[in-house]
């Protein structure tokens, strides 16, 4: 991806269903569940690079014996840095005390990490400080086992402000004024309600505080908690949470937006942001992991048995596309197939806008994410180039020689490796000339292989700002003096901000949503920004479920092809010898290509919760009033 874009989060929870010395003569370690989840993590670190945490809880310990173990970072390599921490620790126990090698129980009394429960997350901060306090998973303590809470998502809520509220009304005063904080507490509140009840009930049945505390566990419904938890959250959500004494849980929100897959057996219970996963590091087919419903949570209780249970009303299936076009990994079999079809469904537009011709034009992609949709986009060149090739020969029919028809099945589709991106160059310097200059050697390029007469196809996955392509890889391909670039983006235009985990909450960073103040401008209808300003503003303070989107108002007047046009010029200049054409993927295409990801609202402003258009309505009065806060 050329423009560099943060998002997501990625989570991790094992819980391992039979007891450590099991583990340790099979595998050969109690620390079976502590190595898959490094795995885990590490396979997702694509999630998030800003920060990682790990937490595990220790089934059935004695009172005085520490069973929740957690540890945070936020160094250059978070999944690394934590890991070495953990193996530190537990090699210098070894070292100390050579007795516990061979004893699992003195391992699970005496050191830390080891245990039956575990839950991981990979962070890329889109709120908050990226401080070693903001890094999930967040710990929520209190001497009751059952009131431990740890919790860690991939989520973004676009109504924390009243969240917040909430617990204020209730009497509480967060620690924080975040959206992890404000949902832990709202989890816990609800938390330690049901405990309380459940313990009145049990004194009521004659049970002492001692008696009565494995029978809380046993009777604490995680459903009901989370129902009521949950009841007003706006957002997308994967939410995790460990409770001290043994149970976990994993709930997705109602739209389906954020991911998340579940695996269990006789040995684990697993659950990640994504299958690939799940099948690589515990070598499992791609059928034998399931997706968990949207409203649903994955519920495992102290015994290891597991349910799925229905926690909030499901609403029309919106799984985030760009999850398919870029966040996840390409390996997971069905996102493979549908980035080939992003490509193949271009190729239309690609031949329209090189004029058909296939022999002077050269084909690549912007490492690494478009690769596959690259490789799509080149299988259907190829079809493009075998039906000339059929129809020369047959047009020919007895007239053409043998070395002609050679000639003519020797043809290929220029395929070249053209763009190479370098390292991170750090731009040290102040003065924005001399920075720019930095930016434009972010990517290098391939000499030699362009013609004068050539087409230059290039193929991103998406095009968010624009500013590496403006400012970096259009300025380094046109050295290769070719006779046309044609940039072409396998998402579509993404013309709105998104509000449940992907940084892009501020509109005027967009450069569709700058192409289409251009055109208004040109056209002498710049008026129709005031008045959408207006009717956002007399909206503000509306009910979410009473909003409606006016920001795509700005959009109305113009045709796709309009916008695409104004973008190609917004993003080269004089300086630019060669013609330069951007093309992006039609929504219908997109949807053609990812049928089970249809929640589209950056590219058609269609939000799927309530919350979205109060902030896309928020993001346009914050552009308009040179307010540079995020809309939520």
């Amino acid at each position: 991806m050329s423009d560099a874009l943060k998002h997501e989060c990625g989570i991790a929870l094992i819980r391992l269903k039979k007891p450590l010395e099991f583990y340790k003569k099979k595998y050969g370690s109690a620390f079976y569940g502590v190595n898959k989840m490094y795995l885990m993590m590490e396979k997702q670190h694509n999630r998030g690079q800003d920060g990682a945490g790990f937490a595990s809880i220790k089934l059935d310990v004695k009172p005085g014996q520490r069973y929740i173990s957690r540890v945070r970072s936020i160094a250059q390599q978070p999944i690394q840095d934590i890991f070495d921490q953990i193996n530190k620790r537990i090699n210098t126990e070894f070292e100390n005390h050579p007795e516990y090698n061979e004893d699992v129980a003195l391992q699970k009394k005496n050191i830390p990490y080891i245990g039956e429960l575990f839950l991981g997350h990979v962070r890329y901060g889109t709120f908050g400080k990226n401080s070693v306090e903001s890094v999930h998973p967040f710990l929520r303590q209190n001497n009751w086992m059952h009131r431990n809470l740890i919790m860690a998502g991939n989520f973004n809520m676009t109504n924390v402000k009243e969240l917040f509220q909430n617990l204020i009304e209730l009497g509480q005063h967060p620690k924080e004024y975040t959206d992890t904080i404000t949902v832990m507490e709202k989890i816990g509140h609800f938390l330690d309600d049901a405990v309380s009840k459940i313990y009145k009930d049990l004194k009521k049945e004659g049970y002492n505080k001692q008696q009565a505390s494995p029978l809380i566990a046993e009777r604490l419904k995680v459903s009901k908690i989370l129902k009521r938890a949950a009841k007003n959250w706006d957002g997308g959500y994967a939410m995790a949470g460990l409770i001290g004494h043994g149970d976990s849980f994993v709930l997705r929100d109602p739209a389906g937006i954020r991911p998340c897959y579940y695996y269990s057996d006789d040995e684990v219970i697993v659950v990640a942001s994504e299958r690939p996963v799940i099948q690589t590091v515990f070598n499992v087919k791609f059928e034998d992991v399931n997706e968990l419903p949207p409203g649903h949570a994955i519920i495992t209780k102290k015994s290891g048995d597991f349910s799925i249970k229905k926690i909030l009303e499901p609403l029309e299936r919106k799984a985030c596309s760009f999850e398919r076009i870029y966040f996840s990994r390409g390996s997971d079999a069905e996102i493979y197939k549908e980035r080939k079809m992003l490509g193949k469904l271009l190729m239309p537009k690609v031949l329209e806008a090189i004029d058909g011709d296939l022999k002077n034009s050269v084909f690549s992609y912007i490492p690494n994410t478009a690769e596959t949709s690259f490789f799509g986009m080149i299988e259907t060149a190829e079809s493009e180039l075998n039906k000339l090739k059929t129809s020369t020969i047959l047009n020919g029919r007895r007239n053409i020689s043998a070395d002609e028809v050679t000639e003519i099945l020797s043809e290929r589709i220029r395929v070249e490796k053209i763009a190479i991106k370098d390292v991170k160059l750090r731009t040290f310097i102040t003065e924005d000339s001399s920075r720019d200059d930095l930016v434009a050697h972010v990517y290098d390029i391939t000499y030699g292989v362009i013609k004068p007469n050539d087409n230059l196809v290039i193929i991103d996955d998406s095009i968010v700002r624009g500013t590496t392509l403006k400012k970096s890889i259009l300025k380094m391909l046109d050295r290769l003096e070719p006779k046309r670039i044609v940039v072409v983006s396998s998402a579509p235009q993404i013309r709105y901000p998104d509000c449940y985990g992907i940084d892009m909450a501020r509109l005027e960073d967009l450069v569709a949503f700058r192409a289409a103040l251009a055109l208004l401008k040109d056209r002498g209808q710049y008026h129709l920004v005031e008045e959408v300003y207006n009717k956002c503003k007399a909206q503000e303070n509306f009910e979410d479920k009473n909003v409606q989107n006016y920001v795509k108002e700005i959009y109305a007047p113009f045709t796709d092809e309009e916008v695409s046009l104004k973008i190609s010029e917004l993003l080269s200049d004089d300086s630019i010898k060669a013609e330069v054409k951007i093309l992006f993927q039609p929504v219908e295409n997109l949807h053609k290509a990812c049928p089970l990801n249809l929640g589209d609202w950056y590219f058609t402003g269609n939000y799927p919760t309530d919350g979205g258009n109060r902030v896309v309505n928020r993001a346009f009065i914050n552009f308009y009033e040179g307010n540079k806060e995020r809309a939520y």
